[in-house]
């Protein structure tokens, strides 16, 4: 009797020494949360721009974080091989695979190197796109072209209009130029949104910045749905060098569009480069407005 009871205890001791070695090794690996990056550095870099949970966005973690965090993060995202659905005109097109990651880094410590793989476009300066491990439901227009010429002369006169609202002169709006304008469709119904990054000349020391996004009316024309407009100085820009802003530093530009809440109407994410990292907007059209709901950085050295 004294052996039966023996052997039933120590089965009941494997048993819960079993148990507590597998909850032990899935605490050392959590679950792979839904997240989203943008991909960008002509299709080199991958940056964290948040998690994906219940359809809102919440942050992840960011380059000024101590070192553990950063690798316990890479260790679940940036294993060398991971892949994820590359995301371009709001639908999965290819893939982007990590080739390496070092959270000790100096100027890139939250950033994995990546392989772009697609046959849908060639991910370069200002053409960027975004990457997600989310399953998707219901999958985005794919549409992601540059205006007709129709489209952009109605476009360029509603910048001309923005800027002499804020006091730019005629001859400085003659100057202006653009870092990107695109055309998406970010609910499907065949009527193209367009976002555009233009910049403007407002003399040796001082350059003026403007994003915008656009819809169509009822009528067709176009109106800015979201806009902002800044003045940035020379003194205002890290390296005391304006001309950086040509380069496209400080402007906030499109990445891509996303649905994450699968609800049928794309949100559209943007990147700002600066000279201590890069910070993210996502925006969401809510009765008609295009509008932030979330705010991201991720903090690394220069440019």
């Amino acid at each position: 009797m004294k052996n039966i009871r023996f052997k039933s205890l120590l089965l009941l001791l494997l048993a819960l020494s079993a148990f507590v070695s597998a909850n032990i090794g899935q605490s050392k690996t959590p679950p792979k949360k839904p997240a989203i990056f943008a991909v960008v550095h002509n299709g080199s870099a991958l940056e964290p721009i948040a998690f994906i949970e219940k359809g809102k966005l919440t942050a992840t973690v960011d380059g000024s974080d101590e070192t553990a965090k950063k690798k316990a993060f890479g260790d679940i995202y940036y294993k060398t091989g991971s892949k994820y659905k590359l995301i371009f005109g709001g639908k999965e097109n290819g893939d982007v695979k990590v080739t390496g990651f070092d959270p000790a880094s100096e100027c890139g410590s939250n950033i994995a190197s990546i392989e772009v793989g697609t046959e849908r476009t060639n991910i370069n300066g200002f053409v960027m796109g975004l990457a997600t491990n989310m399953e998707i439901k219901k999958a985005g227009s794919d549409v992601r072209r540059l205006p007709t010429r129709a489209e952009r002369n109605e476009i360029e006169a509603l910048i001309r209009e923005e800027l002499a609202k804020n006091k730019v002169t005629q001859d400085q709006i003659r100057g202006m130029k653009y870092h990107n304008l695109t055309a998406l469709d970010v609910d499907g119904d065949g009527n193209a949104e367009q976002v555009g990054s233009f910049w403007v000349p407002l003399g040796e020391k001082e350059r003026g910045l403007l994003f915008f996004i656009a819809d169509q009316a009822k009528n067709g024309k176009y109106f800015f749905s979201h806009r902002e407009f800044q003045r940035k100085k020379d003194t205002e820009v890290m390296s005391g060098e304006i001309k950086a802003l040509e380069d496209g530093i400080y402007n906030e530009l499109l990445l891509d569009v996303f649905d994450i809440d699968q609800d049928g109407v794309s949100e559209i994410f943007t990147w700002t480069q600066g000279f201590e990292g890069s910070s993210f907007n996502v925006y969401q059209r809510k009765a008609g407005v295009w509008k932030s709901v979330f705010e991201g950085s991720n903090y690394h050295c220069g440019y």
